[in-house]
């Protein structure tokens, strides 16, 4: 009897995004029984996945992690607790499944039995047949070893992760070591509500319709009588013992994010070439900043002459909400891209950070294909973008066309090779021109000839003005709808 796993459980196990399972699903290639995959079937039409191949798909969750501006962590197993609580749900699930073969080898010895009996005398051999074959069958069923490998790997899945199922979207991701139930999901490119992080808001909270938690954190907010008894936990303060199913609403657009306030700290300053500099916020632990990947914010840095603000693209994923990384080039028109390059901002230094703004975001509800077209740090909320896909899955095939105008060049080129290396659904091309107008059209023609009718995508243009504007009204005339179409001036 093969076992069978969720969508999600099944592209882990295998390394693949989700989007590609359900596609071979819908194509027929692929069948699933009630949203589950069979493992003798995922063994057949991935034959070469086995246990030593788990370091390959240990380097793709690595550079998921260096993608995000993380530190690498080390990956950590559950609590002692909820390790123990899994390996004896495992054996109970063996002990329940060997009790469940007994069952039918006897029943099938029974039936073998009785067709011996009434079988006596059959001149056509038909009854004969059939126990031969009821025979070979029950042979197959207690002796194949053909998902054996796969069969190993996802019992160890199970035990070093839970499954958390989010109604009323079906969405599913997987939960790793301790973290809490928001972590993972925001890791996995989820839109959850939030506000601190830290069990003081209660703006996460959500119901628990099955599954078993166990809380990871002190929280000072108190949920009411009413709440505690239909089943609301806070998200951020808890971890998942078993797989889990809860009911929250994600955020689908701009318009359910709310807009916030916060005074954040100047983290880090770093160059990323000569003419760009990564300004790294950090939020206060207490209040982090919910947005969506692509969206930007308002900086207000006060000075002896008085407050100036500007507003920036964020270039880093909502995964990792405390952590606000911008892309600032030399020649970006404002006072605080002044202050930044003239040495006035500096480590620690106050910043007041008010957004989030615009709609430079992916569709929640499209699973189309993704064209992302950016010159110099048009390629800073690109990357926010880019990198909430990764961790969403939600696009089947998605690709980067980057032009640069100035000596900096593609300054994180060696991401997008890394992203390109890891992923096979993601390309990367970059281009050179010295002119973001004329660059703008030698990369929109090459882009055509490589996707050609461009209806099908959903296209997403970031840039300086002049380029912005050549490359929207090129992409529209290779036949890009303009209702697919996002454009964002930095």
């Amino acid at each position: 009897m093969s076992r069978r796993l969720s969508v999600a459980r099944a592209a882990y196990l295998i390394g693949v995004p989700r989007g590609v399972l359900q596609r071979m699903i819908r194509a027929g290639e692929l069948e699933a029984y009630d949203g589950q995959i069979d493992l003798e079937e995922l063994q057949r039409l991935f034959p070469s996945v086995s246990p030593e191949e788990a370091g390959a798909l240990e380097r793709v969750r690595t550079i998921r992690e260096e993608s995000f501006g993380r530190r690498v962590r080390e990956r950590m197993l559950p609590s002692q607790e909820v390790l123990a609580q899994r390996l004896f749900a495992q054996s109970r699930e063996l002990t329940e499944m060997r009790e469940m073969a007994q069952a039918y080898h006897r029943l099938v010895q029974a039936i073998r039995s009785r067709i011996d009996e009434v079988g006596e005398g059959d001149g056509d051999g038909k009854v004969r047949r059939l126990a031969e074959f009821i025979e070979r069958e029950l042979a197959q069923l207690l002796g194949s070893d053909s998902s054996a490998p796969l069969e190993a790997m996802a019992t160890m899945l199970e035990v070093i992760s839970a499954q958390v199922t989010v109604r009323p979207s079906g969405r599913q991701f997987l939960l790793e070591g301790n973290e809490s139930i928001l972590q993972a999901g925001l890791k996995s490119g989820l839109s959850f509500s939030y506000g601190c992080n830290s069990g003081n808001c209660g703006l996460c909270k959500a119901r628990m319709i099955s599954g078993e938690l166990r809380r990871i954190q002190h929280t000072d907010y108190t949920l009411s009588e009413a709440e505690r008894a239909q089943g609301y936990t806070l998200l951020c303060a808890h971890t998942a013992v078993s797989d889990v199913v809860i009911e929250t609403l994600e955020a689908s657009g701009p318009q359910d994010i709310p807009q916030q306030d916060i005074v954040c700290n100047v983290r880090a300053i770093g160059d990323l070439g000569a003419d760009t500099r990564l300004l790294h916020l950090q939020t206060p632990r207490s209040n982090r900043l919910r947005f969506l990947a692509g969206q930007s914010v308002t900086l207000g840095v006060a000075t002896p002459q008085g407050d100036v603000q500007q507003v920036f693209a964020l270039a880093s994923c909502p995964c990792d909400e405390r952590n606000l990384h911008i892309h600032v080039a030399r020649g970006q028109d404002g006072p605080v891209t002044a202050l930044l390059f003239g040495g006035d901002l500096k480590l620690n230094s106050p910043v007041n950070v008010r957004g989030p703004l615009g709609d430079f975001v992916i569709d929640a509800e499209s699973s189309r294909p993704v064209l992302f077209v950016a010159c110099d740090t048009g390629f800073g909320p690109v990357k926010s973008l880019i990198e909430h896909l990764i961790a969403s899955e939600q696009a089947e095939t998605f690709a980067l066309y980057w032009l640069a105008t100035g000596a900096d060049g593609h300054y994180l080129a060696n991401q997008c090779r890394a992203w390109e290396a890891a992923f096979d659904n993601f390309s990367f091309r970059p281009l050179h021109d010295s002119s973001a107008g004329g660059g703008a059209v030698r990369l929109i023609d090459v882009l055509h000839s490589q996707h050609g009718d461009l209806a099908p995508f959903d296209c997403f243009v970031a840039g300086p003005a002049e380029f912005v504007d050549t490359a929207r009204d090129a992409l529209i005339l290779e036949g890009a709808a303009q209702s697919q179409l996002r454009t964002l001036v930095v």
